[in-house]
């Protein structure tokens, strides 16, 4: 009998890497995807990218998606205890459903982790890392080479506002600094997948215009049909 869980899903290239494991197993069912999205802009958190393209993700891969509000209209946006208040109950509903395990694709934080651990044990519940400790270069070369696509939808300044935008692909992964990690696991840049192995159909994307944030750079990516512009208050303060 496969075990249900949940997918901690951002929408970018490691969550889908660690998802595509999670599948070739067979000892998972992905019941969801759980993203959490600004309440006020509509955006998914640190990334950047429209409600919309989020929900037109979820169509393409196939899985339901389960998408968590938190509020960004208060002084500092959610803190830790709202966002771990918020996280609670989402986790009892899980529970109440036979859901006890949570997959993420974190890559090597260790406090990042231990947090997680520690808040899901509150709840009973336990947490999977299909992609832990390995190598970010392999990582990196294997998402490109296993067929996924992917845009760069935030970046930090120190990447380079040139990088935002840009498919990520070998040739980004050539010019990409030496000192920054090739997935981006310190929080250097944030992805969007648009197509891979685990997509039924390819979501059709373009990118916008370039905002900065917080001193971070945004592509604002768009659905193709749409016509929409965006301004820098349209992004999530981090």
């Amino acid at each position: 009998m496969k075990t249900p869980v949940v997918m901690s899903w951002s929408g970018g290239k490691d969550s889908a890497i660690a998802l595509d494991e999670l599948m070739k197993t067979g000892d998972y069912d992905v019941v969801s995807l759980m993203t959490t999205v600004s309440e006020e802009y509509r955006r998914i958190s640190h990334h950047g990218v429209r409600e919309a393209l989020l929900d037109e993700q979820a169509r393409a891969i196939g899985v339901p998606l389960e998408k968590v509000y938190l509020p960004s209209g208060e002084p500092g946006g959610c803190t830790n205890d709202v966002y771990e208040a918020i996280m609670s109950r989402v986790m009892a509903h899980y529970k109440a459903r036979g859901v006890e395990t949570v997959a993420f694709g974190d890559l090597f934080l260790e406090d990042l982790r231990a947090w997680r651990e520690a808040n899901l044990a509150k709840a009973g519940m336990r947490g999977i890392f299909p992609i832990w400790k390995r190598n970010t270069t392999k990582v990196a070369h294997e998402i490109i080479q296993l067929g996924y696509k992917a845009y760069l939808s935030c970046v930090e300044p120190k990447v380079g506002s040139g990088f935002v935008g840009r498919l990520y692909d070998e040739e980004f992964l050539q010019v990409l600094p030496s000192e920054i990690d090739p997935c981006g696991e310190n929080g250097e840049f944030h992805s969007f997948v648009f197509d891979g192995p685990i997509f039924k159909r390819a979501v059709s994307v373009r990118v916008g215009e370039t905002v900065t944030r917080d001193g971070r750079y945004y592509a604002d990516l768009l659905p193709n049909d749409s016509v929409e512009k965006c301004t820098a208050e349209l992004i999530p303060p981090v």
